[in-house]
């Protein structure tokens, strides 16, 4: 009885509200609520946003395609428009300790200051819960959920699917013009796309 092993705070927290068993999330569907830390230590809870539109960006700094959009200030960008119309922008991090993408909170934020990131919060979740609960398999890998909490948007930031910065400019980029879509008031045209980049280099 006294042997049981103690779990820190924010990772009970994770566990309680994203089941790794859980199924991905569907589009038009309540997206699943969770709990990460951020990298100050803060504890950020996703349903405490509803009422604004809130975009999930899946993270790894090694990864080609993530420095794609990052080296060449594509993915600032989107950040900044984003967060411009009222919108959340939550970047998380499920790589595992030892592996490719893993930062600790103060490697985020030398990191997050070097790049010009946007985000509103950068999440750790190196146990890879809440990656595994929205089967998030790429790097980057975009969602998009309303001011309602339900998920209208799934996959690529845009469609094309390269390491290649110079492929951006002709690119749709998904996620603003999903946003763009839900400010003026209309549906999301293009709800799901392929998610392209690196896997996420969840635990074993």
């Amino acid at each position: 009885m006294h042997n049981r092993t103690l779990l820190p705070t924010a990772m009970i927290a994770a566990l309680a509200l994203a089941s790794p068993l859980a199924a991905a999330q569907k589009n038009g569907a309540v997206a699943q609520d969770f709990k990460l830390t951020d990298m100050y230590g803060k504890t950020v809870q996703l349903s405490s946003f509803r009422g604004k539109t809130v975009v999930l960006e899946w993270h790894n700094p090694g990864c080609p395609f993530v420095k794609k959009h990052y080296d060449s200030g594509n993915m600032q960008a989107t950040q900044a428009a984003a967060r411009k119309q009222g919108a959340v922008w939550l970047t998380v991090n499920s790589g595992a300790a030892g592996k490719q993408g893993h930062m600790s909170g103060t490697e985020a934020q030398a990191l997050t200051k070097k790049q010009g990131a946007k985000a509103s919060h950068y999440l750790l979740d190196m146990k890879g819960v809440v990656g595994k609960a929205y089967a998030a398999k790429t790097t980057p890998h975009m969602y998009i959920i309303n001011a309602s909490g339900k998920l209208v948007y799934q996959g690529g930031i845009d469609d094309k699917p390269t390491a290649n910065a110079a492929d951006i400019k002709g690119a749709r980029n998904h996620v603003i013009e999903a946003l763009n879509e839900l400010d003026a008031g209309n549906a999301v045209s293009v709800t799901q796309s392929r998610p392209y980049g690196c896997s996420v280099k969840y635990a074993s």
